[in-house]
């Protein structure tokens, strides 16, 4: 729903030496059945980076402070993989990344399958310093299990089909108190996606819903 969503368009690499350009191809996101697919897969020989994907976001047209938000979703699986779901904020309050905060409620690494991660990032706890927790789940990329953060003046928490498995105590003093947008995307590699499979060929991150309570 272009009304809520755009398309990020950039070979950018996300600032963590990704190796895919995200597109507004048909081919790398699509609706089909009622569900969301977005798909990384090789890019053509001679592009700028070697994987194509593709990356949504509500900014400029959704902003949320505290709420409740979930995205039910089957992740793609194949070593370098990196979905994510995650927020950003609208307006850099504090300054540059990480001092006005980066809320990530899913991320996902094909390199260790099935472990998801939940992360806070603000300053002097940002990248492999970052505040955050990780709960070993079953077949995250073969079933749809839902993936949720509840943000409130107090509090963080992450939530695996509601199960509690991090809790983070916000305050007045940190940058979760302002407005963030939605973001959901699967990186190729990177930092934190790691190696790639050389014989990775696609793989599809499939998006039920995303729902935000307030």
């Amino acid at each position: 729903d272009t009304n809520k969503w755009n398309y990020e368009v950039n070979c950018a690499g996300g600032g963590n030496n990704e190796k895919q350009c995200y597109t507004a191809d048909s081919a790398n996101s699509y609706v089909a059945d009622g569900m969301l697919n977005i798909v990384a897969k090789p890019a053509a020989e001679g592009a700028e980076k070697p994987y194509t994907s593709a990356r949504i976001t509500t900014r400029k047209k959704a902003d949320f402070k505290y709420g409740r938000f979930e995205m039910r979703a089957k992740l793609p699986s194949g070593q370098g993989s990196w979905p994510a779901f995650w927020m950003m904020p609208t307006d850099s309050v504090y300054g540059g990344w990480p001092r006005s905060g980066e809320i990530d409620i899913m991320e996902h690494v094909g390199n260790n399958p099935n472990r998801i991660y939940g992360t806070l990032h603000h300053p002097n706890h940002s990248g492999g310093n970052a505040d955050g927790g990780n709960i070993l789940i079953q077949n995250a990329a073969t079933e749809f299990h839902v993936y949720a953060t509840e943000w409130s003046p107090t509090s963080i928490n992450f939530y695996v089909d509601n199960q509690l498995y991090y809790t983070f105590a916000n305050s007045a003093s940190l940058p979760f108190n302002n407005n963030f947008f939605l973001i959901v995307n699967c990186a190729m590699g990177g930092n934190f996606g790691g190696a790639i499979d050389p014989n990775f060929t696609s793989s599809s991150f499939e998006v039920d819903y995303i729902r935000v309570f307030q």
